[in-house]
């Protein structure tokens, strides 16, 4: 252990990385998962730290992290929009909706706007096709959207009202 290590104190990533001894390169997915569901998405400091632990260059693991859509490399907004841009929204016009928010907010999928109160995610389908077009913020589904619900939606969600 080298003299930095002893000198800060036990963190998130410590008690993540305590729960795999004696981990090798099959267990980065599990840490990578564990460290973004404690810190919300993956730091240049905790990946750098996972490295250390399993002997795996950054690049590596940036390799693996980004080939999956799971991870995130930004910490998410204070309101979390996901868009559905399964089979059924789509045909039913998400397109629109994610044109929508993306010029309301001026982010593109996989940020988060500059005063943190929003950030965007696509994703594949989220298993309310019945909803189509449906979006979800902090968990809760807006369906069959327009672009009219969907402005008056986040200026409720930027005044604090939902």
């Amino acid at each position: 252990m080298t003299a930095t290590a002893l000198e800060r104190p036990r963190d998130a990533i410590d008690d993540i990385l305590a729960d795999y001894p004696n981990a090798g390169r099959e267990a980065l997915i599990p840490i990578l998962q564990d460290v973004q569901d404690r810190e919300g998405f993956l730091s240049r400091e905790s990946i750098g730290r996972i490295g250390q632990y399993l002997g795996l260059p950054a690049s590596k693991i940036y390799g693996v992290a980004t080939f999956y859509n799971q991870f995130r490399f930004q910490a998410l907004g204070k309101n979390h929009i996901q868009v559905c841009r399964g089979t059924a929204c789509h045909v039913k016009g998400s397109l629109s909706i994610l044109d929508a928010v993306r010029h309301e907010l001026k982010i593109e999928p996989g940020q988060t706007t500059k005063d943190g109160q929003f950030s965007l995610e696509v994703v594949a389908c989220i298993g309310a096709c019945g909803l189509a077009p449906v979006i979800c913020v902090n968990g809760e589904f807006f369906a069959t959207m327009t672009t009219a619900q969907l402005r008056q939606i986040l200026e409720d969600f930027r005044e604090g009202v939902q």
